[in-house]
């Protein structure tokens, strides 16, 4: 499906591929920019849709991106990426792209009531104005203005002449990491030097909480006892950078520092700190129980090889050949399933990759033929990652139609009747409609008048079984050129979905 987002820059001017990531970096930070103006920000670029050339009509612009602030309320309760305007509509936003420079004027509300203030920065980016990231706000709603909101309308302006100069977004900046600071959670501004000029109240706070309670203001991050080079990294590199300083073992604060700039000089940063005490604990927790869970899969499957060891020994001291045949089996069913543990021991999770297992299924089949006949495996397709209680069925059905048809499928033929070289051809589909696995021989085929709802034979019983009730899947036996088995698995399963 095609985004909004996908449809404006469809209608946008063309951009270079340098151009359209700088545009993509900018909407990737630019929630800073709206928290710290207390406004709505529009990325307004040249309108020219497929099709069209010079002067065929009135020049537009069409918005590519929007974003609404998190420290104040939206102007604009419905999205507006994809909306196209006539140039005479936006004169401010127009005069920001012909000069280079910053435009702020007002603009009558569309709503009839009063004027909404704009302020209209020009995207540049290798010396070409790319757009407008224009800033729109209502005076009769905008918050009272406190040491706070001067501090951070000046950061935001510092950043509109990096966004005007060209240097903001920072080039090769990765996107904001998860669980990245935002304004509201802390905000310090330290000068050219290091030393820190404003603290938020926020970040005064999160600085508490591991122990800081000295005097914030022109102390430096390192004097403060913070075993961080954060502010050093950032000058150094001119780049965003992001570290996390740990306090005990139970508090630990992610600070990323910004440079800012002005005429290619660092006159200083902004410093975006937030607790990720509880996001860390939680992650050590999941850490846990992924090795808790690994280890028990494990253990699982040291037990099963056991079992599979102590079945096979058993089956050397049985002289009886049906007892010692149904011990064989028993014994091969278990190591089908010691496969899957073996797998999820590796990597606990919710999906399995199952062509690991195929490939354990065909060898152990490969390995356990005993009959005059060289049978070769041909395995095309895969199901790749399945749901892991799907995983340990489909396993046993598997090596169970692959053992039955090394064992039965290539009986000898008459005299006059030479055999052709032994197949089994394994095949999977895995679409949107679920799971497909085809087992064909090109064998003897099915006795006369087989019929699998009421076959006697205790492997295929198991399989017959496992695919209608652990699987809620069919499975379809007929003759084709030998014996063609079909095993289909819906998406949706009852009881829930895969």
């Amino acid at each position: 499906m095609t985004s909004p987002l996908d449809l404006a820059y469809r209608n946008a001017s063309a951009f270079e591929p340098g151009a359209r990531r700088h545009l993509d970096r900018l909407m990737a930070n630019w929630n800073l920019l709206a928290d710290l103006c207390f406004s709505d920000l529009l990325l307004y670029v040249p309108y020219r849709p497929l099709g069209d050339g010079p002067g065929s009509g009135e020049e537009r612009l069409v918005v590519i991106g929007q974003v609404r602030p998190t420290t104040s309320q939206t102007l604009f309760e419905i999205d507006l990426v994809g909306e196209v305007v006539a140039t005479s509509e936006l004169p401010l936003v127009m005069e920001s792209l012909r000069t280079g420079a910053i435009s702020v004027g007002e603009q009558r509300n569309d709503t009839g009531e009063g004027h909404l203030r704009l302020e209209c920065i020009p995207v540049r980016y290798s010396g070409q104005i790319l757009g407008s990231l224009t800033r729109v706000w209502s005076p009769s709603i905008a918050r009272r203005r406190g040491a706070l909101e001067r501090v951070y309308l000046e950061l935001f302006e510092r950043f509109s002449s990096m966004v005007a100069e060209g240097v903001f977004p920072f080039p090769d900046d990765e996107l904001p990491v998860e669980h990245s600071p935002r304004v509201g959670d802390g905000v310090m501004v330290v000068d050219e030097r290091g030393r820190i000029t404003f603290a938020s109240p926020n970040a005064v706070s999160a600085l508490h909480r591991i122990g800081i309670m000295s005097a914030i203001n022109g102390s430096t991050l390192s004097a403060l006892g913070l075993d961080t080079t954060v502010v050093q990294d950032s000058f150094s590199t001119r780049l965003p950078v992001v570290e996390e300083v740990e306090r005990r073992s139970d508090v630990t604060l992610l600070f990323r520092c910004l440079p800012l700039l002005a005429r290619g000089e660092i006159t200083g940063a902004l410093v975006l700190l937030r607790d990720v005490s509880d996001v860390r604990r939680r992650d050590r927790l999941l850490l846990t129980k992924d090795a808790t869970i690994r280890e028990v899969h494990h253990r699982v499957k040291n037990n099963l090889q056991t079992i599979s060891s102590l079945l096979r020994l058993q089956a050397r001291r049985i002289d009886a050949p049906a007892a010692r045949t149904a011990l064989a089996e028993a014994e091969r069913r278990i190591r089908a399933i010691a496969v899957v543990h073996e797998i999820l021991s590796r990597e606990a999770g919710d999906q399995v990759p199952f062509d690991e297992i195929v490939h354990a299924l065909v060898k152990m089949a490969r390995e356990s033929n005993v009959g005059p006949h060289d049978v070769a495996v041909r395995v095309e397709g895969e199901l790749g990652d399945i749901p892991a209680e799907m995983a340990t069925p489909l396993s046993v059905v598997i090596g169970e139609l692959l053992q039955n048809a090394i064992e039965h499928a290539f009986v000898p033929r008459g005299r006059d009747e030479p055999a052709p070289p032994a197949r089994v051809d394994l095949v999977f589909r895995h679409d949107a409609e679920g799971y497909g696995v085809t087992v064909q021989d090109n064998g003897v085929g099915l006795p006369l008048g087989f019929d699998i709802e009421s076959t006697r034979s205790l492997g295929l019983s198991i399989v017959r079984d496992l695919v209608r009730t652990q699987l809620n899947g069919t499975i379809t036996m007929v003759d084709d050129g030998g014996t063609l088995v079909r095993i289909d698995v819906p998406v949706h399963r009852a009881g829930g979905a895969y």
